[in-house]
């Protein structure tokens, strides 16, 4: 779910924050205001809302809670993109590559993109815990993955019946949950430093 929801994320919001970044103009605006519509809904009650809809409570699974999750999750992905192209798309390097006749999609593609990445991926590795957490929720509230399906989130939902009696049957789940979600955490941390070393002296 978390690998799945990222891609998504990824697709969407690289593109979206790439092509707004570079060309500026009336496409920076549109795509812009489009994303502060997107991210002004909160991810968790966007979902919450989002999976009542008949055609969500019908179709219940995996696919669909990573719809959800990666329909209100781009916004943050598109905003450091454009700003990390942003930061880029005047170097040197473009320049000489405009000038060689290299166009300016391919440009974007071949010269700006790589070498945005750093933040792009620091943050994916983050939102990677976050979306865990996310279908955890969701699945605990009853909405988001069908009983059928493995979740940490039906799991603890499952064991709450029990959790005077048999405590270790929640502690389990929500242990592995909370050591999965520490762990991308300081993994997005450690991939910070090792692609910015002068954070580190920071």
């Amino acid at each position: 779910m978390g690998l799945l929801s990222v891609l998504c994320v990824l697709v969407i919001g690289v593109t979206v924050g790439a092509l707004a970044g570079y060309y500026g103009g009336w496409i920076d605006a549109v795509l812009a205001r489009l994303g502060d519509i997107f991210f002004a809904l909160p991810l968790i009650l966007g979902a919450l809302v989002i999976t009542q809809l008949p055609f969500f409570r019908e179709n219940k699974g995996v696919w669909s809670v990573v719809f959800v999750i990666s329909l209100l999750a781009w916004p943050q992905m598109a905003r450091i993109t454009r700003g990390a192209v942003i930061e880029v798309r005047n170097a040197d390097f473009v320049t000489a590559a405009r000038s060689l006749g290299v166009s300016k999609f391919g440009a974007l593609v071949r010269h700006v993109l790589p070498n945005a990445l750093a933040p792009i991926i620091v943050l994916a590795t983050l939102e990677l815990g976050v979306f865990i957490v996310a279908e955890a929720t969701l699945s605990f509230l009853g909405i988001g993955l069908p009983q059928s399906i493995m979740s940490w989130g039906n799991d603890i939902a499952g064991a709450q019946a029990s959790i005077r009696t048999r405590p270790e049957i929640m502690l389990y789940p929500a242990a592995a949950l909370s050591i999965t979600v520490l762990s991308f955490i300081m993994l997005g941390d450690a991939v910070r430093d090792a692609l910015d070393p002068k954070s580190r002296q920071r």
